[in-house]
């Protein structure tokens, strides 16, 4: 769920929190039972027995709210419900003509007695198919809450140890080729297991603090591979800006994934731009003359599409352009 519909959410909470909250149900019966009273008291005139009239809409306002809607209209025994009214109002008109609840010169008025009785059971029920409604659209939230933050969590566990699985990896081939190599990579790779570790457990990280990963770990491909070279460039106010963590990695790896070329130089270019509440994120990378056999575009970039779906639904933009000789993605998200 966006940030729009979390406001817009927590918005109608705040304005309807009265007619919900458990904590304000006192409130709303001793509201009830004094703007029946008032009502009662200011038809003093045509009522002979205002308390005889006051109990009975009282009872009949809580055995509908309490009894009827629950026990039959939420359970859709519409009919059994629709049965009770009717019964409710038979027995209204036939006591009506023993005791009159009016006084003698304005005589017995059954119509509109029967009146002010569907009207108290139509306000009594609407009032706890709106709290139900209430209810189940906060329950609704909360579990759409839940379950993408548990996804959240697994799309960014499987990225971790996937990049962490190819950089020990490289590790592996240096230490046989060249042994300095690397014991400079693990060292670089301790920098990046503990931003892993520690910064990207929070929710929100710092731009600045997740171009510097970018930044370690193309230094850690430019020491394994000698023809390898690499731009970032920022532009606009980066300082303060805030993101999801992790989020610009899996671009990053696939780009130096695939741009792996023996017959020429490669290069990945990152540029990060900031301005008008918007960021903009370009990752270009070379592509090698001949096709690896194995093309696959790896775990990493299907999840942070997932993930931005989730984070970002109706703000941001994806766009990727596979030409013959570069591969370029560009990413604008509204902060």
């Amino acid at each position: 769920m966006n940030d729009f519909t979390r406001q817009q959410f927590i918005s109608e909470n705040v304005l309807f929190r009265f007619l919900i909250s458990p904590n304000h149900r006192i409130f709303r019966h001793l509201l009830l039972i004094v703007f029946i009273g008032i009502v009662l008291y200011k038809s003093a005139a045509v009522i002979d027995n205002p308390m005889a009239v006051f109990v009975y809409f009282i009872a009949l306002f809580y055995v509908n709210m309490y009894v009827l809607v629950p026990k039959l209209l939420f359970r859709n025994r519409n009919i059994a419900y629709g049965l009770s009214v009717l019964g409710i109002l038979i027995v209204v008109a036939v006591c009506g003509h023993f005791f009159n609840p009016f006084n003698n010169e304005n005589g017995v008025n059954i119509p509109l007695f029967s009146f002010l009785t569907v009207l108290l059971l139509a306000a009594s029920a609407s009032i706890k198919l709106f709290q139900k409604g209430m209810m189940d659209k906060q329950l609704i939230y909360e579990l759409k809450q839940s379950k993408t933050y548990a996804e959240l969590e697994q799309l960014k566990n499987q990225i971790n140890p996937h990049f962490l699985f190819n950089m020990l990896n490289n590790a592996n081939v240096l230490t046989k080729k060249d042994p300095d190599k690397a014991s400079q990579v693990l060292m670089k790779l301790s920098d990046l297991l503990r931003y892993q570790l520690y910064d990207s457990a929070r929710d929100k990280v710092l731009l600045t603090s997740d171009i510097h990963f970018l930044e370690d770990f193309l230094n850690l491909e430019k020491v394994r591979r000698d023809s390898f070279d690499f731009l970032i460039s920022k532009e606009g106010d980066l300082s303060g800006v805030q993101i999801p963590p992790l989020l610009f990695i899996p671009f990053v790896e696939n780009a130096v994934k695939h741009n792996n070329d023996a017959g020429k130089s490669s290069y990945v270019n990152l540029y990060f731009d900031v301005r008008n509440d918007e960021l903009f994120f370009k990752c270009v990378n070379s592509k090698p003359m001949l096709k690896p056999v194995n093309n696959t575009g790896g775990l990493g970039l299907a999840n942070v599409k997932r993930r931005l779906e989730l984070l970002f639904p109706a703000t941001h933009r994806l766009n990727i352009d596979d030409d013959s000789d570069r591969y370029c993605v560009t990413l604008t998200i509204k902060l």
